[in-house]
Order: structure tokens, then sequence, then C-alpha cells
């Protein structure tokens, strides 16, 4: 049974609930506790974790990191801002929305259709494929990613993102615990193992697509002497579809000492 999802987003990134419903969401799937992972975006909690409706809300993060020749994502937990994370942050957050006009300029141009996009932080392509869905153009979120704003669409731009060296120091000066995400997602899993052996754990419990098999990641918290997390990389509103049991939460709370 699953007690803790560790890998939830809100409004704040690309996620539909709002950072004030996310213990309530918790609280309906019978969770003990769950951590707020926006992307590139210090969480809307102050504390390293607080206790709301019965539910401990830890504060997180998902950073996106360059590695090699692939990207990786980071999961910071127990999140004490630095003044580092901060000037870091608001750089990566002022690209994303530079990045959001250029897309969206050439999705309007090329489409000859008004796309209804904020340009505040936050903003994605996620946001973008959802206005081209509410436009007159004839596409849906998915057919927009594929035909116009994914990584070889004609309209696609790339944004900057740091290293996985300057990521990792970043978290690590700012967070308790710092975790791979979701390691079987990636075209590289084994690249993308060898770097988790610098960090604190792997996220182990996921919702993947079909089955997976997990024994690379089980030898490598093994062999590594990692922790392992898990969550639901939760979107939409519903919560604890993957996170982690009660034993794996202790083990988690004991670390991070709440």
């Amino acid at each position: 049974m699953v007690v803790a999802d560790l890998h939830v987003h809100t409004t704040r990134s690309d996620g539909q609930l709002s950072p004030t419903s996310v213990a309530e969401a918790a609280r309906r799937a019978s969770l003990d506790a769950v951590a707020i992972t926006d992307h590139d975006r210090l969480p809307p909690v102050t504390e390293r974790w607080v206790e709301r409706q019965g539910v401990t809300v830890i504060a997180g993060i998902e950073l996106r990191v360059r590695a090699d020749d692939q990207l990786l994502d980071l999961l910071g937990y127990g999140l004490t801002p630095t003044a580092a994370l901060r000037t870091e942050l608001e750089r990566l957050q002022a690209n994303r929305i530079e990045r959001a006009r250029e897309i969206v300029a050439q999705v309007e141009a090329r489409l000859d259709v008004e796309l209804d996009v904020s340009f505040e932080p936050g903003v994605g392509r996620p946001h973008i494929a959802a206005a081209i869905a509410d436009s007159e153009a004839p596409y849906d979120v998915a057919g927009a990613f594929e035909h116009l704003i994914g990584e070889d669409g004609p309209c696609y731009v790339a944004r900057e993102i740091p290293s996985f060296e300057r990521g990792h120091e970043l978290l690590t000066a700012a967070c308790s615990l710092v975790s791979l995400a979701h390691p079987l997602r990636y075209d590289d899993p084994d690249a993308a193992l060898a770097h988790a052996r610098d960090l604190d754990a792997i996220e182990l419990a996921y919702p993947y697509d079909g089955r997976v098999d997990r024994t690379p990641v089980e030898r490598a918290i093994d062999e590594d002497d990692l922790l392992g997390t898990g969550g639901s990389d939760a979107h939409g509103t519903t919560l604890g579809t993957a996170g982690l049991d009660r034993p794996a939460h202790e083990r988690f709370r004991a670390r991070l000492a709440y």
C-alpha cells in the first residue's frame, strides 16, 4: 500500500492541482506524506516540510540537468533555498518564458492562429500544447507535440539546462536528499544509473508505461548504498498511483528526520 507519494506537480509548473489542494488530494488517497516537486521552481511551502490536514507536505523540486549526451531529472527533498539556487532558478524561469514566447510565435506564424498562453514562471511546452489544442489548429495535445513542438518538431526551441555537476552542487547545498528521477525512462538507463552513484537515492517506485525490469535499479541501490524513493509523477489530481509503502517511507522519513 502506497503511503507516500514523493513526486507531485502543481499549477506552479505543469500540474493541475493548486499548491493549497495537494494536502486534501493526498488525504483522499490515504497518504501520510506527499512531496511537491515542481519543475525548476522553489516549493510553495517555506519550511522543509509542513503538516496539513494530517499529511506531511515535503518541500521538493525537480531539476533537469545535462549529463553527457542525455538529459536527467533530479529530485531534491527537504529543501531550504540557498542564494545560489534562487539565482539559478530565476535564470531558468526567465529562459523558460523567453523560450515559450519563441515557440508560440513560431506556431502562430505557421498555423495562422492565436494562442492563449500566460508567459509567467513555470510555463512550459505542456501549456503551449494545451493552448494549441484549444485553438483552431487541427491538433490535440499529443498531436501538438508530435507535429509541432516536440524535439524533432519545426517549432521546437531548446531551453537552457544546467550541467549534472552544477545541478548536483546546487541541490546538495539546499536539500536534505537528492534522488535520480525515473531512471528507466532515459535513452541510456545504465549511464543514468552510473550518475546516481553521486546522489543519495534513486526513484525506484514509478508508474512506467507497461512492464519494466526494475532489477538494474534495485542493483544500483544495493551496490551503491542508496535510498529508494518513489512517486506517481502526478500532473493531474489523483495522487498515490505509485510511491513508497510503509517500510520504505519509514526509511525515507528517518533520513529527512520529520
